[in-house]
Parts: structure tokens; C-alpha cells; sequence
């Protein structure tokens, strides 16, 4: 949940959005600040959450969006949503939200101050 009282650093992964380089299944992997993150283009916006699927730790970037705009783990076939985090079979499982936002002056993921994120 996104306390208005923190503080977000923000730090740029590109100077524009078309310089992001997403796999066939609209995803890529960067690295911000020794974290792993993965990043989601569905539906012309961008998304960013942890790298790895909380269930059991496989690589987000190697699933998939489906056409409800659920992230896919290419491990259990566990799904997340991409704007919330929730795990859509309410198994309790949570995935880690990062804030992004694309600026004139380029394409920025925040961190939470206190290092809680969304």
C-alpha cells in the first residue's frame, strides 16, 4: 500500500520509453540499485514489480501477460495482477509493486524511502 508520507527516490532505466527493449511477451528485467525488477507493458502502460514470483522464486520475465492483464510465473502458472500485485486465485500470495512513471525527461522506477513499496 503506497503511504503518502514517504518519501519515493526515483531513478531512470531509460531516456525514453522506446529505448526499453521488451521480450515478445511485452517484459524485461533491470537492475535499479542492486534490486532486480521486472518491468510489463500491457496495454501501452508500464508496470514494475520484483523480479522473482513470491510463490516460488522463478523468473517473472520468462511468463507472461494474459488477455486479463495478469502476469503469468512460467514456473506453477501462478498469476498476478499487474496494477495491484494481488495473486488472482487468493492464495495470499503477494507481488512486490514498484512505482514507474514515464517523464519528458525519461522512464523512472521509485523506490519507498522507508523500502516499502507498493
Amino acid at each position: 500500500m503506497n503511504n503518502a508520507s514517504s518519501k519515493i527516490n526515483w531513478y531512470k532505466i531509460a531516456q525514453h520509453q522506446h529505448q526499453l527493449i521488451f521480450n515478445t511477451n511485452n517484459l524485461l528485467e533491470v537492475a535499479v540499485e542492486g534490486k532486480k525488477i521486472c518491468v510489463a507493458k500491457y496495454n501501452e502502460k508500464l508496470t514494475a514489480f520484483a523480479a522473482t514470483c513470491p510463490h516460488a522464486g522463478a523468473a517473472l520475465v520468462n511468463g507472461y501477460i494474459d488477455a486479463l492483464g495478469y502476469i503469468v510465473c512460467p514456473l506453477h502458472f501462478y498469476k498476478f495482477n499487474v496494477l495491484l500485485g494481488k495473486n488472482c486465485t487468493n492464495e495470499g500470495y503477494f507481488l512486490k509493486k514498484y512505482a514507474i512513471e514515464s517523464r519528458q525527461d525519461g522512464v523512472f522506477i521509485g523506490f519507498q524511502e522507508n523500502n516499502t513499496n507498493f
